[in-house]
């Protein structure tokens, strides 16, 4: 009896614990499909799929350049299904160059997404053979440079390492640009000239000091490039820091060479005061001595005076005597 109540138990639990097990999987599903992954200007954008029914979802479209070219959110269906048209391509131009787009779909608030990658070309034809071009944008300036003295910038266009563009700079690097130490932005459109084929440069005249970006932006047939370097501009050029430092460096010859000269001065007026300070060691012996001998004189005189004044003091005591007694 017991093994058919557990029997029956799990014939009644079973379903409910798969229906649970399904609805898990449901919650997190996420299907999504476009109409084709290679497109060329004029051509729609269809992006379809499945998610959980009347949720809202994301669909955003991003460029090579990280730039978001669409962006809407839809509600599904009561099954859950969506089909949405995004756009026509458009024309290429620097803000849709060709490349690599992303378009992402989020649903439930981003606990889900997917991505889908998608290519931008001048033909689609070729649908699994999509033409990637490389192209390339170096750029050549001077580390430093000086107020109101003109300096060149070079900058090389190329493609798959052929150089690319013609004898208008403005047409493929028209947007190129300096940014100044004070924050603003100067075009250089009209500045560059061409020095041959995917060879340009600009003769750029200086008013600020600080540090100069020059940012070029290559842009041929739908691909877009940057490059970019940077001058640091002193109040001075390197010529006229050179005259400086040559006429310090004079200016410390010539203080060295006064140095010396008041060294040797110096070196002989020390030798003159040590042979003075000699002589008058000499002269305060040979005194010394003098005086020495002045003591030994007048020790001997005195031993000479005394027996002297001695005689004359019995002489006037005698004759005091004799007179008193004559009285």
């Amino acid at each position: 009896m017991k093994i058919i109540l557990i029997f029956a138990c799990c014939l009644i639990l079973t379903p409910v614990l798969l229906g649970n097990s399904f609805a898990a999987d449901d919650e997190n599903k996420l299907d999504s499909f476009t109409n084709r992954q290679v497109f060329a200007p004029t051509e729609p954008l269809f992006v379809y799929g499945t998610a959980n029914p009347d949720s809202p979802i994301l669909i955003r479209l991003s460029s090579p350049n990280d730039n978001i070219i669409h962006f809407e959110q839809l509600i599904t269906k009561n099954d859950g299904s969506f089909h949405y048209f995004v756009m026509n391509w458009p024309q290429v131009s620097e803000s849709t160059p060709y490349g690599t787009y992303v378009l992402e779909i989020i649903a439930e608030n981003g606990a889900i997404s997917d991505e889908i990658n998608l290519k931008f070309t001048s033909t689609s034809s070729l649908v699994n053979v999509p033409v990637v071009r490389n192209v390339s944008t170096i750029v050549f300036a001077p580390e430093t440079g000086a107020i109101n003295n003109v300096f060149r910038v070079y900058v090389q266009t190329s493609s798959d390492g052929l150089l690319i563009g013609g004898d208008k700079p403005g047409e493929i690097l028209g947007t190129s640009h300096v940014h100044l130490p004070n924050g603003q932005v100067q075009t250089l459109e009209n500045a560059l000239e061409m020095l041959h084929q995917g060879l340009y440069y600009v003769d750029y005249l200086p008013a600020l000091e600080g540090t100069h970006v020059f940012h070029m932006v290559t842009f041929d047939e739908g691909y877009i490039s940057h490059g970019s370097a940077a001058t640091n501009v002193l109040s001075e050029d390197i010529s006229g820091i050179s005259r400086q430092v040559v006429a310090l460096n004079k200016s410390l010859v010539e203080t060295s060479d006064e140095l010396k000269k008041l060294k040797s001065e110096t070196s002989g007026f020390g030798s003159t005061l040590e042979n003075a300070s000699t002589n008058i060691d000499k002269s305060v012996s040979t005194i010394s001595t003098s005086v020495a001998n002045m003591e030994e004189g007048s020790s001997q005189l005195n031993s000479l005076l005394f027996p002297i004044v001695a005689s004359i003091a019995i002489i006037l005591a005698l004759q005091i005597v004799i007179i008193a007694r004559r009285r």
